[in-house]
């Protein structure tokens, strides 16, 4: 905000801690000549038109842009940036963290002891699977797969990866390409960290879940949508699946009653993988960048749509 404000813009700053309704979101953007934009703002052709021709760049301080309309930006010139990169290792370090304590059941031997329920030390009390000398498969090896891939290094796992296509950095870092059938039939650990498009959305349905073995473990630090949570819960509450660690759902906020928060075998986190001091900080710094960039005239340092720069 003080470089937004030393730049000398004329600023309109939506003041609540929640999002502004799009109602309010459309009237406000009349005559703007720059968005920045979180996740939490839908960002369609409507709004795009509700903003006016002089609108030059759309700013996001995030990496996933599923909620911008990057067609609609396009065909209007409009620049969209976005924050690539910066977070790939906090990502990646809330990844660890959340196979670990989903597996040895963190949150639920917390729970316990809180309520009294650590009575004394049980030989199979609070037991569950190891991460290391386990076999991790991970959906989506850019730059949050490779970070996460290059930590469980260190755990003596072996990895097994799907994309759409084989990445040049795999053999590194140790992991093995696989179809997806196969990665999921042969992982304890299945982590998503692929971006959320039509073509992933689901990507984890009913199916794929009874791929997986029912002592496997579902990481998902990547978007809700990628998942049929419907789906999920079934295998979560048949024994499908061993359990679940996730830090993003459909919708966001997850209502505090919703089925999926009272399973024991369930790790919830409220979307805070890029949750570091540091890497928030970073991420504002890049979201700026890229708005004075467009509203100066100049190519945005990142990104999302570079092929609006070829209409010029």
């Amino acid at each position: 905000m003080a470089r937004l404000e030393s730049a000398e813009l004329d600023l309109d700053v939506w003041p609540e801690p929640l999002p502004p309704p799009y109602p309010e979101l459309q009237r406000r953007v009349k005559g703007v000549h720059g968005l920045l934009t979180l996740i939490t703002d839908r960002i369609d052709a409507p709004l795009l038109d509700a903003a006016g021709p002089q609108l030059r760049v759309v700013s996001q301080m995030a990496v996933g842009v599923d909620n911008i309309d990057l067609a609609a930006c396009t065909a209007r010139g409009i620049p969209v940036g976005h924050t690539p990169g910066v977070l790939s290792d906090a990502v990646a370090d809330l990844t660890i963290g959340l196979m670990i304590a989903t597996a040895r059941r963190f949150f639920e031997a917390h729970a316990d002891m809180r309520a009294g329920r650590w009575t004394t030390w049980d030989p199979m009390g609070w037991t569950g699977p190891d991460l290391h000398g386990s076999t991790v498969g991970i959906i989506g090896l850019g730059r949050i797969g490779r970070a996460v891939a290059r930590r469980l290094q260190g755990f003596n796992v072996r990895i097994l990866y799907h994309n759409r296509h084989p990445s040049l950095h795999a053999d590194a870092l140790g992991a093995t390409y696989v179809p997806l059938d196969t990665l999921l039939a042969e992982s304890d650990f299945v982590s998503l960290h692929c971006p959320y498009t039509p073509e992933t959305h689901h990507l984890i349905n009913a199916r794929a879940l009874s791929l997986m073995k029912p002592t496997a473990i579902l990481i998902n630090t990547a978007r809700g949508g990628v998942v049929d949570q419907d789906a999920l819960l079934h295998a979560l509450r048949s024994g499908e699946i061993w359990a679940a660690g996730l830090d993003v759902f459909t919708p966001e906020p997850l209502p505090p009653d919703h089925p999926l928060l009272a399973l024991p075998n369930v790790v919830a986190l409220p979307h805070i993988g890029s949750a570091s001091i540091a890497t928030r900080i970073k991420m504002a710094q890049m979201a700026v960048d890229n708005l004075l960039a467009g509203l100066a005239g100049q190519r945005l340092p990142h990104c999302a749509n570079p092929e609006v720069y070829a209409r010029a």
